[in-house]
């Protein structure tokens, strides 16, 4: 959303500056690789993943969504030991 209201789909105009950003049901959000950092709070902040109601290693798509799904969402079930660590025995991560 444009600081002066207006809701952007698709490709956001050079020099455009978004106040936020809101998911949208069932959509995808697309964002540099540049802005992307393997760091948790920036991840966080970004607001790259968000809870869906996702709670299996199966529906995860990385190591990073599967901590952040253990770490802010309710009902996962991806840590089974319960040592704080996601999908300890997915080898696709």
């Amino acid at each position: 959303m444009t600081s002066d209201g207006k809701v952007l789909y698709g490709i956001v105009p050079e020099g455009t500056i978004c106040e936020k950003r809101l998911p949208i049901e069932g959509s995808v959000t697309v964002v540099p690789a540049k802005a992307i950092s393997t760091s948790k709070s920036n991840n966080k902040r970004l607001g790259i993943f968000s809870c869906d109601g996702r709670r299996y290693c199966s529906q995860m798509n990385s190591r990073a969504e599967a901590e952040f799904f253990l770490k802010n969402c309710p009902n996962t079930q991806m840590d089974g030991d319960h040592d704080g660590v996601p999908c300890e025995s997915d080898s696709r991560f």
